[in-house]
């Protein structure tokens, strides 16, 4: 049985302002015909992938004023998050830099800040 790449990713929790990133295939043949193995392309500054999965987003701190009443309510509060501008299915190009690379059911993915991602290009439906 094979198992669906959104279904594999189910599990995968991402924390905070971080992404998932599959890295796209890249060009094996330079413009100019040379054919570069591997280990060069991924060490270039710039890289592109896919995003596919996205973290809650920038958490944003309990606003309890300074009244005691704050204070002494037992209630926690849900943590609120300032949401990210990425989304899952967007083309991302992220400093490589900033990247944590993971392998995961033998697939390699990026784990990145948004503060790494430089340019989304995203498929609007309209």
């Amino acid at each position: 049985m094979r198992i669906s790449e959104t279904n594999k990713l189910e599990k995968i929790i991402i924390v905070g302002d971080r992404v998932l990133i599959k890295p796209k295939s890249s060009r094996e043949q330079t413009q100019s015909g040379l054919y570069l193995p591997p280990g060069v392309q991924e060490k270039e500054k710039v890289q592109e992938g896919y995003i596919m999965k996205v973290g809650p987003g920038y958490p944003m701190p309990a606003d309890y004023g300074f009244d005691d009443e704050a204070l002494e309510q037992e209630e926690q509060e849900a943590v609120r998050y300032l949401p990210l501008q990425v989304r899952e299915g967007d083309l991302a190009i992220y400093l490589q830099r900033d990247a944590i690379e993971i392998n995961y059911l033998n697939e390699k993915y990026y784990i990145v800040p948004q503060s790494a991602v430089l340019m989304l290009v995203r498929e609007e439906d309209l």
